[in-house]
């Protein structure tokens, strides 16, 4: 199928080329939330890339954070740099070899997926590894197996990469987390007093997010509730009509709900790795990293889950680094070239 090329690449001064495509979601129809089933797709194609040739490529797959979307993903700021910039900054300079990169949208009216199939959010896990996947694989001359793909992200997109390659093994050959969401009992226990605070005045959960679009600006306890209510969309729904969520705690006394934390906890790549050995096993590289200094505590997930994968007898490669857990997209410069490193060459 025909492939339109952006202008945008030219304002990032890429090397290799943007296109912007559109993907149908058949996974997305029709959500209780009512979010778009057709989602951007920007695919980044590097240096020499020839529709009509002969070589084809491994891609990487980006998953953006929570309250991310594609346009952040390639947003720039002055002395920054984005990840399509740094992918095409690290093929130009011969650091890592040739590599589509795919960008994907996640994006819910709450805020995020989590990249999980969830009954009142949508089916997202099965729309990147089915629609977004299988897309690519039609659209571009990529490596269409398991051993041309990885996955990867920051945050929640750190999380959903982690959650696709253990859902869905023999999709993707590696992943990498950025100070991904991981160890819940210390991620988000600490904000759920915040989020119940909120919450409470608001008859419904409905109320509360409709409260949250209508305001100009937002205290920041406000992000807080609407991020847990996020989550406990994806993690604990009640049902598939719109606002049918459980969230992990009592709206009026703020009490924890241990039966709705433990269908949050079934998420928690740390709960998981004990019995995810035959799909981390296939894995050719394993990547997490986080700063020392994270504001959710996510440095900790990352150590459990990295021990978590070594008693299992696998390797993972884990790196700290003194920062805390924002504008961390300079890590790319070491992940991105360790993901392509072990993917299949066409």
């Amino acid at each position: 199928m025909p492939l339109r090329v952006s202008d945008y690449g030219t304002v990032l001064g890429l090397g290799g080329q943007l296109h912007v495509d559109v993907v149908d979601s058949p996974a997305l129809r029709g959500n209780p939330l009512g979010d778009p089933a057709t989602r951007p797709l920007p695919v980044y194609t590097p240096p020499g890339y020839d529709p009509n040739g002969s070589i084809r490529y491994p891609v990487l797959y980006c998953l953006h954070g929570y309250t991310g979307d594609v346009a952040s993903l390639l947003a720039t700021r002055p002395w920054e740099t984005n990840v399509v910039q740094w992918t095409d900054r690290l093929i130009v300079a011969g650091t890592m070899p040739p590599v589509v990169l795919a960008l994907v949208d996640g994006f819910t009216r709450l805020g995020g997926s989590q990249y999980v199939d969830s009954m009142h959010n949508g089916a997202y896990a099965t729309y990147v590894v089915r629609d977004v996947v299988g897309h690519v694989d039609a659209a571009y001359r990529t490596i269409a197996a398991e051993g041309g793909r990885a996955v990867f992200g920051k945050s929640s997109g750190g999380f959903g990469a982690m959650h696709l390659v253990l859902t869905h093994p023999g999709t993707f050959a590696a992943f990498a987390s950025h100070s991904g969401d991981a160890y819940f009992r210390y991620a988000h226990i600490p904000y759920f007093a915040t989020a119940q605070r909120i919450l409470e005045p608001f008859p419904t959960l409905e109320s509360f997010v409709q409260a949250f679009e209508g305001r100009a600006k937002r205290p920041s306890a406000f992000y807080t509730a609407m991020e847990v209510v996020g989550y406990a969309a994806a993690y604990s729904p009640a049902g598939a009509a719109p606002f049918a969520i459980d969230v992990p705690f009592d709206r009026a006394t703020g009490a924890l709900r241990e039966d709705v934390f433990a269908r949050w906890l079934a998420y928690d790549p740390a709960e998981r790795i004990a019995a995810a050995k035959p799909a981390l096993e296939r894995l050719r590289l394993r990547f997490l990293d986080c700063g020392r200094r994270d504001e959710y505590g996510l440095d900790i997930g990352a150590r459990v889950v990295a021990q978590r994968i070594r008693e299992l007898g696998l390797d993972v490669r884990h790196e700290e680094f003194d920062d805390d857990h924002r504008a961390i997209g300079y890590r790319h410069e070491v992940s991105l070239p360790a993901l392509a490193a072990v993917l299949d060459r066409g």
